[in-house]
């Protein structure tokens, strides 16, 4: 071997020397090529999926428009506070729509003082006049009131004399410390 190597020329070394980069050269252009090509693959798949991370993110007009199909709840405070603030938030809600309602009463609460959690209390609304579109829009707005739980009755009845007004018994509750 190391007679053959003395045999070669200078130019056959710089022949096999250009020979050896050229086949390195090639060797790094198929291995680079190949993950260019998976590089473009990966780049077009991350623009994708950055499309429908966009389409899919909401824009503030989308935000508001699930924020007001939420309700929103505040958390229970003391008994007389969440009567007041829950008979407040009811009564302008009633005046919104239109409806003039008797006195509000609180007409019982669930649990005694005694025992601990949260107690139930509920309000009663009655009203001897009003049309089914406010009583709809009542309904329909009681969702923004952050202080009631729930409606516990409606009841409605129709004035056969005047078919278009009706009478409403609601009573909604919310819950106290």
């Amino acid at each position: 071997m190391r007679n053959f190597l003395k045999n070669i020329s200078p130019e056959d070394i710089r022949t096999l020397k250009i020979g050896a980069v050229a086949a390195a050269a090639i060797i790094l252009f198929v291995l680079l090529f190949g993950w260019f090509e998976n590089w473009a693959q990966i780049r077009k798949s991350l623009a994708q999926k950055k499309q429908m991370l966009k389409a899919v993110s909401s824009n503030d007009t989308k935000k508001q428009g699930i924020l007001s199909i939420v309700p929103v709840f505040e958390m229970p405070l003391a008994r007389q506070e969440q009567e007041f603030l829950l008979r407040d938030k009811f009564s302008e809600q009633l005046k919104k729509v239109g409806i003039n309602s008797k006195p509000l009463q609180i007409i019982s609460m669930s649990g005694s003082d005694i025992q601990p959690g949260y107690k139930l209390i509920y309000l009663k609304c009655s009203a001897e006049k009003c049309r089914f579109t406010q009583i709809a829009d009542l309904l329909a707005g009681l969702k923004e009131n952050p202080y009631m739980v729930g409606i516990e009755e409606l009841k409605f009845q129709v004035d056969t004399k005047k078919p278009d007004e009706f009478e409403l018994n609601l009573t909604v509750s919310s819950f106290a410390k």
